[in-house]
């Protein structure tokens, strides 16, 4: 099973660094930033979900 990730997770990479290749510098760029805005909206629910929590153990 491991060495199917193992596989898996190369095949990924380079698949990601061909794709980055055949892109523009902005293409890049706008891929990069559209990816930070998902993380940091990601990150963003986690907090919110945690402080609807913490009031809801307090009351």
């Amino acid at each position: 099973m491991t060495e199917m990730i193992e596989y898996f997770r190369e095949q990924g990479a380079k698949g990601g660094k061909k794709r980055a290749a055949k892109m523009t510098k902005a293409q890049r760029s706008e891929s990069a930033a559209k990816a930070a805005k998902a993380r940091w909206a990601a990150s963003a629910k986690v907090r919110s979900s945690k402080a609807k929590a913490k009031r809801k153990e307090g009351k």
